[in-house]
């Protein structure tokens, strides 16, 4: 591993200095792979575009977000500015490095949406941006070769499950009656919690190396990279979607059939009630680190994962915004 980070900042280095005109279009790139990005692509997806489609996007993201912080814990590797202050510091990162999260979320999601639209060009773009953003993580300064290998790794192999598996587990969850699928999905989600849990607990005490304060200090606040509130957030986001998904199929299923203004307007109103509960209950529920808080964010994410794949399709229901079809 030393020779990997040793090595790893050689090639920052030498990407850094192509010049400082990339910044912009690097951290360009970088933004198609957060998750602020992420939020905002998933459900004009499932609301306006392809809603088959839109709940594979959602489901693939929502793995892979439970994946990162299991992984990342588990191999607890550095961020290339915090180890060496030769590598410019263009983001800060709090969590550990190894897998790249950008990297695989931009392989699972540009490539699940490649895979819906089946066009040869669609796969042309959808390698380049996985290309890019991974490139833009070793630019910036977050991550280090090896980093964005794993993460595309990762990425392509739940690309690959997904495509592979996801007809035959739909057809076998049809006839589950709705209770039984919610258990599933809520058991699921307990069990990521739960491997995270054994992953976090050999960094009981974890304390952030001196030899490196000073360097992630340069881009922010001192990282704090063990906890489980991203784990927490992944499951209960899984858990919602999946049991939303569950609820609106039950009901007849939902589709995306409609006017360009109807759509556009479903995005307007779905987006503010995603603010509303994403953002309105960060503001009411306490943030501090502890079992109530970590309940409470559970809640909260899980009600931001239902509101996408059921609570608007019902609003858009009720508003006439959408029609009612067999999924």
């Amino acid at each position: 591993m030393d020779i990997l980070i040793s090595r790893g900042v050689d090639w920052i280095i030498a990407i850094q200095s192509l010049g400082t005109w990339l910044e912009l279009p690097m951290k360009f790139f970088s933004f198609l792979g957060s998750e602020n990005f992420l939020f905002l692509i998933l459900p004009l997806v499932y609301w306006s575009i392809d809603s088959k489609l839109g709940l594979q996007v959602s489901m693939i993201l929502a793995t892979s977000n439970n994946l990162k912080p299991i992984l990342k814990m588990f191999f607890a590797g550095p961020r290339p500015y915090w180890v060496s202050s030769q590598v410019k510091a263009y983001v800060a990162e709090g969590s550990f490095g190894i897998p790249s999260g950008h990297s695989q979320d931009a392989v699972a999601l540009w490539g699940m949406l490649a895979s819906g639209i089946r066009k040869r060009w669609a796969w042309i773009v959808a390698i380049a941006l996985a290309f890019f953003i991974g490139f833009s993580r070793l630019y910036l300064g977050a991550h280090f070769v090896h980093d964005v290998l794993a993460g595309w790794f990762v990425g392509t192999i739940l690309l690959w499950a997904f495509m592979r598996f996801w007809d035959s587990v739909t057809e076998w969850l049809k006839p589950q009656s709705l209770n039984r699928q919610v258990l599933m999905a809520f058991i699921i989600s307990l069990a990521f919690i739960a491997l995270s849990a054994i992953v976090v607990a050999p960094l009981d005490g974890y304390t952030f190396p001196d030899e490196w304060k000073d360097n992630a200090l340069r881009a922010g606040p001192l990282p704090a990279p063990v906890s489980m509130e991203g784990s927490i957030t992944a499951a209960a986001t899984l858990f919602g979607l999946a049991a939303g998904a569950a609820w609106i199929a039950s009901r007849g299923g939902y589709q995306t059939s409609g006017s360009a203004e109807k759509r556009a307007l479903r995005y307007v109103v779905g987006l503010i009630g995603v603010l509303i509960l994403w953002r309105g209950l960060g503001f009411v529920f306490p943030e501090h680190r502890g079992l109530l808080s970590f309940a409470l964010r559970y809640i909260r994410y899980a009600l931001v994962g239902f509101w996408i794949t059921a609570g608007a399709p019902w609003l858009f229901f009720r508003f006439k915004l959408a029609d009612k079809s067999n999924m």
